[in-house]
């Protein structure tokens, strides 16, 4: 397969039934580079997707460019209102703007109030991203997002709270074990949250049913086996994602700071631990994201 297949308006570049074709997918999605395009890029761009759509391209135009208008488009242009995203809000900016708030969740010794301020601003962080991304095909009302914006805050500050507490009491713990114990709390706490988000916001898909479609994308019927699965996927996901984020930069500091350098340059550790946060971030959402396709398939059994 070439690196520019012949362009499809709408639909992916790389295959979405292989791992790895997703994974290529998502690395263009969140690919910060397209934070900077300017407007006059971005108004190109529309543009020359709506004369290939019309059948009216310009003589010359190859398949990388507009593979690359459309990869402009979608970064920045809600695809259902049309409007553009807020630049903290897009997936291309979900690692460069989320990265301080994943700083802030692992800084050690945490207060109560600063744990509380962290994993408040990481869930208001992830509530906009889901709110300015969502699917805007079909009215959902705005006191789901509320609602599901706090359980995810109550259950993220309650988790972390109530594990720091209980870790300050356990005087089993030296002073050493219980520093490196407490960089793990977040995990937890953000990973409870997330599915609490999911949960909150799409229960109504259970009882209900989701859109079932045949193989020319015509909507058939409704699913709830198809939501149940779906939610499932949705939710695994979400306990994925912070795995790496939230787990690996605490086990990678407990080492690096036991260094020469770190221990007689302790002003070093804070830009150290700044980019292993950077680095296991832009792994780890990608990766995620891609362990299911987006469009599922099951097979129907007649009786």
């Amino acid at each position: 397969m070439s690196e520019y297949p012949t362009f499809r308006y709408g639909q992916p570049r790389f295959d979405q039934t292989t791992f790895s074709g997703r994974f290529r997918h998502f690395l263009d999605v969140i690919d910060p580079s397209t934070l900077f395009v300017t407007e006059r890029r971005l108004r190109e761009s529309v543009e020359l997707l709506d004369r290939c759509k019309q059948g009216k391209l310009p003589p010359g135009v190859t398949d990388a460019q507009l593979w690359q208008a459309q990869k402009i488009k979608q970064a920045i242009i809600h695809p259902d209102t049309g409007e553009k995203i807020l630049m903290p809000f897009r997936m291309s900016g979900f690692i460069p703007f989320g990265t301080p708030v994943v700083v802030g969740l692992l800084l050690p010794n945490q207060t109560l109030v600063s744990t509380i301020f962290w994993q408040w601003l990481n869930q208001s962080h992830n509530a906009c991203v889901n709110y300015c991304n969502r699917n805007a095909s079909k009215t959902t009302p705005t006191s789901k997002f509320v609602q599901g914006y706090l359980g995810a805050v109550t259950s993220a500050v309650s988790i972390a709270v109530g594990l720091n507490v209980l870790i300050q009491k356990a005087s089993r713990f030296n002073p050493t074990t219980r520093l490196l114990v407490q960089r793990f709390i977040p995990f937890p706490a953000v990973a409870s949250a997330n599915v609490c988000n999911v949960v909150l916001m799409r229960h109504s898909e259970l009882s209900e049913g989701i859109s079932v479609l045949d193989d020319d994308g015509n909507v058939v019927g409704t699913s709830k086996v198809a939501a149940r699965h779906a939610l499932l996927e949705t939710a695994l996901t979400r306990v994925v994602l912070p795995m790496p984020i939230l787990v690996l930069p605490p086990m990678i500091m407990a080492a690096l700071e036991k260094l020469p350098l770190l221990q007689r340059q302790r002003r070093l550790v804070l830009p150290v631990h700044s980019l292993v946060c950077l680095a296991a971030f832009s792994l780890a959402l990608p990766l995620a994201i891609s362990l299911f396709p987006q469009m599922s398939q099951a097979r129907l059994d007649r009786q």
